[in-house]
């Protein structure tokens, strides 16, 4: 994926150096560098920063526990607005919108299944995915708990990935079941907790806060259209170049232009965002035909040619290495009793 287009929040890249710190591991200074004099950073940078901090951490659980870390002061005006909603379902509202201020490395989407409601993470990292993915969601989970003073008792968390260490360090951490190996990385919770009030509700900085938020998004809309245009397909992946040009408001032409200006093309950006849903939907069990269809393709050929250029090989070898892959899927981890082996 073109993952220079992206943008992330310096306060964000801040909790990875204020962690490394407090552990008293070293970084390169030149990443210090870069965060200091940057109010937001190329994604590539961030990725450098948390391969250091992974590596000199040498601790596999490194990313949870810095999500655990996580306050709202590290997602800049973002995370004040959030705390500041009168409940935790208002909040989660304004989550996917503001979401990309602290960082365009993946999007939240929020589904509702009875009374059921989960919050699921795209993540479009090539780095540490499976630590910043652990990031990200303990980071929900913390900000929600405090936010709601306690009264947030999620359901549990799922992440795509195999657990990175011993399921009893993993119940150490969490209080909450966690499974592995899942379709999506979500935190589960009742459709009750929408409701709960936050302990630190306030109107009136709410209403100046989403202004100020707004602003935000606008410049960086304006500096980030690839990134803009990466999220149309993924969410939408059967639109072509006019039907996103026309959301965006623009001409085909124009469009063409506006991202010949960042160093790209809607077919590059379009490829890309295929190839990432396509592993998305591959880690599932839908019929490669289905798979397809919802890409866009005409046929299961045309679609697995194109993933054989992307990948070089077939979505079948794909997902048959995948499943070969010795897999713990079934487990639970949860801080009140011991998961079964």
């Amino acid at each position: 994926m073109s993952e220079h287009l992206f943008s992330v929040n310096r306060l964000y890249a801040r909790a990875v150096i204020q962690s490394a710190d407090r552990l008293a591991l070293v970084l390169p200074a030149e990443l210090r560098k870069a965060v200091e004099n940057n109010a937001r950073l190329p994604l590539t940078t961030l990725d450098a920063l948390w391969e250091a901090y992974c590596s000199a951490s040498a601790d596999p659980l490194a990313g949870l526990r810095l999500g655990l870390e996580l306050h709202a002061g590290h997602l800049d005006c973002a995370g004040m607005l959030l705390v500041s909603c009168d409940t935790l379902g208002e909040a989660l509202e304004e989550l996917g919108e503001v979401a990309p201020i602290v960082g365009e490395g993946g999007e939240f989407l929020i589904d509702s299944e009875g009374d059921m409601v989960t919050v699921r993470y795209q993540s479009h990292l090539a780095l540490r995915q499976a630590e910043r993915v652990e990031a990200v969601l303990a980071g929900l989970l913390q900000i929600s708990t405090w936010a709601t003073g306690g009264a947030f008792r999620p359901a549990g968390l799922s992440f795509t990935h195999q657990p990175l260490a011993a399921q009893a360090d993993y119940r150490a951490l969490l209080s909450i079941p966690v499974s592995f190996g899942q379709p999506s990385n979500a935190l589960r919770f009742s459709a009750s907790a929408l409701g709960l009030p936050l302990i630190q509700a306030n109107s009136t900085l709410r209403e100046h806060l989403r202004g100020l938020t707004d602003k935000v998004l606008a410049e960086l809309g304006h500096a980030s259209l690839a990134a803009e245009v990466q999220r149309m397909i993924r969410t939408h992946p059967r639109w072509g170049k006019e039907r996103v040009a026309e959301r965006l408001n623009v001409s085909g032409r124009h469009l063409n232009r506006r991202l010949a200006e960042e160093g790209t093309s809607f077919k590059l950006l379009r490829d890309a965002s295929l190839h990432a849903v396509a592993v998305e939907q591959l880690r599932g069990d839908s019929p490669l035909r289905d798979v397809a269809e919802r890409l866009g393709f005409s046929d299961e050929s045309a679609f697995t040619r194109a993933f054989r250029r992307w990948t070089g090989q077939t979505p079948a070898n794909f997902r048959r290495q995948r499943e070969s892959t010795p897999r713990t899927s079934g487990f639970f981890v949860s801080g009140s009793s011991p998961a079964p082996d």
